[in-house]
């Protein structure tokens, strides 16, 4: 790291004591998002303190590797789309994420990548909740900008999603859900796919 980019990454950790919200860190760790630090920084207030130094990768790739959960945000928010590549998701995935940065994951950063869609459709296959609940938050935006599935891609979301949404995990099924409504909102053979997937999981 060079001494430019260690000086930006100390200013920003110190930067979080300001807003330190210990009722907020509290709330999140009882819930069980059990990040090292957590000092409870709203989103908003994260993403104005992001806005004078993004883009920056080398930031970026410095606050990904700190287990506090400000510094993972942030990281989300000034790295620069164009450099993030497939290999490096993998990477920044490498330990299971808390929901919340998963979700953070795809809003921020993954639905500006140009390999999205392909992304996408790899996690959701994904024996991990945590790349699942990524990958059809991803779909979820993806999908609310127009980009409609071929009809294989399709028939394979579909499969998918169908197991997701009986999933135990409560975020694997909100995440397949929003996917879910949002595809409707493509037109009417969609959503009429969607209906005819819904009936028949409800059938006994």
């Amino acid at each position: 790291m060079n001494e430019n980019t260690h000086s930006k990454l100390m200013a920003i950790k110190q930067s979080f004591r300001l807003f330190m919200d210990g009722t907020t860190s509290r709330s999140m760790a009882q819930k069980g998002m059990g990040y090292k630090i957590n000092w409870g920084v709203p989103f908003h207030e994260l993403r104005k303190m992001a806005t004078p130094y993004a883009p920056n990768y080398e930031l970026a790739i410095e606050l990904w590797k700190e287990n506090i959960r400000e510094c993972k945000i942030m990281a989300t928010l000034i790295m620069p789309p164009e450099r993030m590549s497939p290999e490096l998701a993998d990477v920044w995935t490498e330990q299971p994420l808390q929901q919340e940065m998963a979700e953070m994951l795809a809003f921020n950063l993954l639905q500006h990548v140009d390999f999205a869609p392909a992304l996408a459709y790899q996690w959701m296959a994904s024996d991990r909740m945590d790349r699942q609940i990524c990958a059809y938050q991803l779909l979820a935006r993806l999908f609310m900008k127009g980009n409609e599935p071929n009809q294989r891609g399709l028939d394979e979301y579909l499969d998918q999603v169908s197991v997701a949404l009986q999933s135990d995990n409560l975020g694997v099924r909100r995440a397949a859900s929003a996917s879910l409504q949002k595809l409707a909102m493509l037109g009417d053979s969609y959503e009429q796919r969607v209906d005819q997937l819904l009936v028949r999981l409800q059938a006994p």
